[in-house]
């Protein structure tokens, strides 16, 4: 029987419909706020809900070897939307899950409004909820609008954390030179959806490579405004200006490593290589990995058809940058996700410092699983500590240092040692294996149903 009493959810990104999905599939009633099409963001292109606004990859779908491999499984086995819709709509990536971006949000959405317990309501939260409101799970994510960031910060006394996040451009397919580009994966390696050839690399040897670099650090980048000179960049997602800046070489043995890859045209390892990934589910559209830039638009398309293949590249995006918001959950937030100022607000996705698509659906998964066992008069029992949940909210909501929080993937560094010593080489799989065996015990259990 469904609860009439709804919990809102405000922020229809990953994690928040991630969480109205969870919700609704225990039987509460929700309602879903979300500010666009009536008001965007810097960054969003679309009004859908669950749009992706930088990569369209999920990383590594590896259950057996790779943290965020497992973190894929864990929301498989929890019945999550977004990894329902990422499979329905993969696109070649090797190892990795990555999708058709406009497929994969439209059918996030179709799922929502087919839902008859989940009230989509247009328009913006602009403060904090009003007291009726006795349930709310807040998921605005990294762009929360201004005014609801404001009262979130007056709320809570905390001054805002930021850091800048870049996006990186897409090229027509059509447009690329393969008389000098070619198909092929890391050591061709296959994954969902692919066949070993799933990505188009372009070679640069030393001379280009070197050219390449000097055009790069000389160029005209975006300017900051005064209140954004002192925000960090995430180390996960640096400009490649930044990136060469420190270092000649760095580019090299990071984004443009040739490792794994042999040019069919020459018949041997070129120095880097700059690799483009299919981006839409027709195939003509391939985003430039790794090539997060906040350089000026004139810039990136001079520069960019400077690379081997790319001489004559139309772009349909270039790329960008934009500001980033997380709050400081180690120290503002309980295991259950609760905001401790008030106790009945939760707060889910990337505004919690986690970082990454997987990441913060997996914690609005948590979040609306611990809403609807309160709503239902349930106990909440957070998942163990050895699963990959467990492991990213323990980090949230207590494991990291409060003094020096930044936004984290999922990773190994996080997981408990296991409790008998096995071979390096057998560690991640041992982990990998503990993990599915806790998470199988806790979704049979009543408390995480």
């Amino acid at each position: 029987m469904a609860t009439v009493t709804p919990v809102h959810v405000i922020g229809g990104g990953l994690a928040g419909s991630e969480a109205a999905w969870q919700l609704a599939r225990a039987g509460v009633a929700t309602v879903l706020h979300e500010m666009r099409p009536e008001k965007s963001t810097e960054a969003h292109q679309t009004g859908r809900l669950a749009e992706l606004v930088c990569s369209n990859s999920f990383r590594s779908d590896d259950a057996a070897r790779n943290a965020v491999g497992l973190l894929h499984a864990e929301m498989r086995d929890a019945g999550s939307l977004i990894l329902a819709a990422a499979d329905r709509h993969q696109v070649p990536a090797g190892g990795a899950l990555a999708v058709d971006r406009d497929g994969f949000a439209a059918a996030v959405e179709a799922a929502i409004l087919a839902e008859p317990l989940i009230t989509l309501a247009r328009g913006e939260v602009a403060a904090l909820p009003p007291a009726d409101w006795d349930s709310v799970i807040v998921a605005t994510g990294p762009l929360t609008s201004a005014p609801l960031a404001a009262a979130i910060q007056q709320l809570t006394g905390e001054d805002a954390l930021a850091f800048f996040d870049a996006i990186a451009p897409i090229v027509h397919k059509d447009s690329i030179d393969f008389s000098k580009a070619w198909f092929q994966s890391r050591y061709d390696k296959t994954g969902p959806g692919g066949d070993g050839a799933d990505y188009i690399n372009c070679p640069l040897d030393r001379d280009q490579y070197e050219a390449f670099i000097d055009a790069l650090l000389a160029a005209e980048t975006v300017a900051f405004r005064d209140w954004e000179a002192t925000t960090p960049y995430f180390e996960g997602c640096l400009p490649i200006e930044v990136m060469a800046s420190r270092g000649r070489e760095t580019l090299a043995f990071g984004p443009m490593k040739p490792v794994g890859l042999t040019d069919p045209h020459r018949g041997a390892r070129p120095h880097a290589v700059v690799q483009l990934r299919q981006d839409n589910a027709l195939g003509t559209l391939y985003n430039m990995v790794g090539f997060q830039t906040k350089l000026k638009y004139g810039e990136q398309a001079r520069i960019f058809r400077m690379i081997p293949g790319l001489e004559a590249a139309e772009f349909a995006r270039l790329g960008g940058l934009h500001r980033n918001s997380f709050i400081n959950s180690p120290r503002l937030l309980a295991p259950d996700l609760r905001l401790k100022a008030d106790l009945r607000l939760r707060f889910a996705g990337q505004i919690t410092g986690v970082e990454g698509y997987v990441e913060s659906a997996a914690i609005g998964l948590l979040a609306g699983r611990f809403a609807a066992a309160e709503r239902r008069g349930d106990a909440i029992q957070p998942p163990p500590a050895t699963t990959a949940f467990g492991a990213l909210l323990g980090h949230i909501t207590g494991g990291a240092d409060a003094r020096s929080f930044q936004p984290m993937n999922v990773n190994y560094g996080l997981f408990p040692e296991l409790a008998t010593k096995v071979r390096k080489s057998d560690r991640k799989a041992a982990i990998n294996a503990r993990a599915r065996r806790d998470l199988a015990r806790w979704l049979d259990s009543k408390a995480a149903a």
